[in-house]
């Protein structure tokens, strides 16, 4: 081969390795014992002192040494968590993308993270629309033995497609779907009380899935960080033994 073809012929290979180192590290996937996508709900049935209780739950969770000390029993020792708001069937901001958590020092980025996103309320509540948005999550980055989806709300699904049918979709990939229903210490009007069952008999029978998947009930949004600890503790647990179906906080 002349020396010319030689030179292109090797800067080619050259200028194409950074491409495929680029494209090894993109395939790479790091084990974490978990995957956990956090799906907080701000329908206009948050308010706004109601959505910041939310975020303040889950920001304190990641800096709770119980939680931490949890994260690092594990058989890996480490999660990968994200954390995105959702409301209508075409609203879902994720606020604090993919991040693995072992230790104080990322539980607190991941805390701050919560506190500096933006709060928004939207108008609807489309729990199918976030579970589907949820399963896109999964898969970038890292690999859990489990995936799971935390959905947190206060109200039924009344918009998107039918939750039947997202929930059916999401279990057939394997994925857990476990609740956190924040329930209502104001009772309805009495001529809406009728129409839709008590909100944590829904999240029970039509939201929640898959093997050991359970419901935390927060008796009002002021037992929301109670709630949230615990509900994350157990979602994390290596060897999760069989626990109640459904559990609750109180304030």
């Amino acid at each position: 081969m002349r020396r010319r073809d030689f030179v292109r012929h090797a800067s080619a290979g050259l200028l194409a390795a950074p491409a495929l180192l680029a494209a090894g590290r993109a395939r790479a996937v790091e084990p974490v014992d978990v995957e956990l996508a956090l799906a907080v709900d701000v329908s206009r049935s948050v308010d706004a002192e109601e959505q910041e209780l939310q975020f303040r739950g889950y920001a304190a969770a990641f800096r709770d040494p119980r939680l931490l000390d949890g994260i690092a029993r594990g058989a890996i020792g480490s999660i990968a968590v994200c954390f995105f708001t959702w409301s209508d069937w075409n609203v879902q901001e994720l606020l604090v993308p993919w991040a693995r958590i072992d230790g104080r020092e990322s539980g607190e980025r991941f805390a701050a993270a919560i506190d500096a996103a933006p709060r928004r309320t939207h108008l609807y509540t489309s729990i199918s629309a976030a579970i589907d948005y949820a399963a896109t999550l999964f898969g970038q980055g890292y690999e859990g033995t489990r995936q799971v989806v935390d959905i947190s709300g206060d109200g039924v699904n009344n918009s998107g497609r039918p939750l039947a049918q997202a929930r059916a979709d999401a279990l057939s990939r394997g994925i857990i779907l476990n609740g956190l229903a924040v329930l209502d210490r104001t009772p309805p009007p009495a001529q809406f009380a009728n129409l839709t069952p008590p909100l944590d008999d829904y999240y029970r029978d039509e939201v929640i899935g898959g093997p050991g998947a359970f419901l935390m009930v927060a008796e009002g949004f002021q037992a929301f960080e109670g709630a949230v600890r615990r509900k994350i503790i157990r979602e994390i647990a290596s060897n999760p033994p069989p626990g109640p179906l459904v559990e609750r906080a109180y304030a």
